[in-house]
């Protein structure tokens, strides 16, 4: 790590600093609420406010963790672990931003030896960035299972994001995931008060995570959590992450999980999230087991739901976001372009963004692709 990020003059050691620093932020990198690594291993790429291009710092506090996370290399260590005081992370922050490095900061972190004690010093971080330094980036701060309700209170009027993995679809996964986490009281309790708290103010949200079938979970356990975060949690956001086995952890003789079934979770959470797709439409793409299958799920609704090609100058907005390749904007465009004109053939399509995979499902002004859908 180049040293000419860390606070000059600091009382601290910098080649120790630095151990740390590489430390906690490689910690992070299972964490999906990012979603490309620059150059820079410790600098990542996310959407902010209002889906702008941001570079966050990343970066646990600690990788102390009394927590048994089957899946987590930290599990369990509750000593040898790295650390940062409050005065190191927010002054290697303000430095990084200073040199035009990162526009804000993700933290994250173990639990440490419990998890009130480890949520203050992390609050007490971003309290000196915003308050002593007048940091006004982007910081989104996780929320520790368990924190208590002041703390809770003071990281939501700090942070912009705040979250709390719920990591399993219920209890008796999260039983089997981590026996040391209380999944009602330790993080649905907590969403719902982050959800009550976010309610009387004018800004920030919450967001969550689940690791991916590390306990024999179904796609459809998944898909009925995630509906009751997004309509009764109202997180705006939940990432997915397939389980990797690592070497030292508890689930290390484990079957990693294919990467296909994360991303297939996320257009799953597009259809009902974005598209509007109500549960009951949407659980027709599982199969009899409650998995998905690895075909993008649009695809699979429209090869069951449409009895054959759409006519795009006359179906409603409803019917085209049904199409795959079109989205609930293309949508908009289709609709509003036939307003002036009909739509004659594929071309026109393609001039208004239309993916060229669409074609198929549609009937153009009379015409049929011969190859069927």
């Amino acid at each position: 790590m180049d040293r000419s990020i860390l606070a000059q003059g600091a009382s601290f050691d910098l080649e120790d600093l630095d151990h740390r620093v590489q430390t906690l932020s490689r910690s992070t990198r299972y964490d999906r609420c990012c979603h490309r690594r620059n150059d820079d291993s410790l600098i990542y790429s996310a959407s902010g406010r209002n889906g702008c291009h941001i570079r966050l710092f990343r970066t646990l506090f600690t990788n102390e963790c009394y927590h048994q996370c089957g899946y987590c290399p930290n599990a369990g260590r509750v000593s040898n672990g790295c650390s940062y005081t409050p005065e190191e992370l927010s002054d290697l922050v303000v430095r990084l931003r200073r040199e035009g490095r990162i526009d804000g900061l993700f933290l994250s972190s173990g639990a440490g030896r419990d998890e009130d004690s480890t949520m203050e010093e992390m609050v007490e971080s971003v309290r000196r960035l915003r308050e002593r330094h007048g940091f006004s980036g982007y910081i989104h701060l996780k929320i520790l299972p368990g924190t208590s309700r002041h703390l809770i209170e003071q990281a939501v009027e700090l942070a912009d994001r705040v979250s709390i993995n719920i990591e399993a679809p219920s209890g008796d996964v999260m039983q089997e995931l981590s026996p040391t986490k209380d999944y009602e009281r330790d993080i649905l309790d907590r969403q719902m008060y982050i959800r009550d708290i976010l309610a009387r103010r004018s800004r920030g949200s919450q967001t969550t995570q689940l690791v991916v079938g590390a306990a024999g979970e179904t796609d459809l356990e998944i898909f009925q959590r995630v509906i009751k975060e997004y309509g009764e949690i109202g997180v705006s956001r939940v990432y997915y992450s397939a389980f990797v086995p690592l070497k030292g952890t508890i689930f290390e003789q484990r079957m990693p999980q294919v990467r296909w079934r994360e991303s297939r979770l996320y257009q799953l959470d597009w259809l009902y999230r974005v598209y509007g797709l109500s549960p009951d439409e949407i659980e027709n793409v599982f199969d009899d087991d409650g998995f998905l299958i690895n075909q993008d799920p649009k695809v699979t609704l429209a090869r069951e739901s449409l009895d054959g090609p759409l006519d795009v100058n006359e179906a409603d907005l409803q019917s085209l976001i049904r199409v795959p390749g079109i989205g609930p904007e293309s949508a908009r465009r289709i609709i509003s372009y036939r307003r002036r004109k009909r739509i004659e053939c594929p071309s026109d399509l393609i001039r208004l963004g239309i993916r060229r995979k669409a074609i198929p499902y549609l009937k153009i002004n009379g015409w049929v692709q011969k190859r069927l859908f």
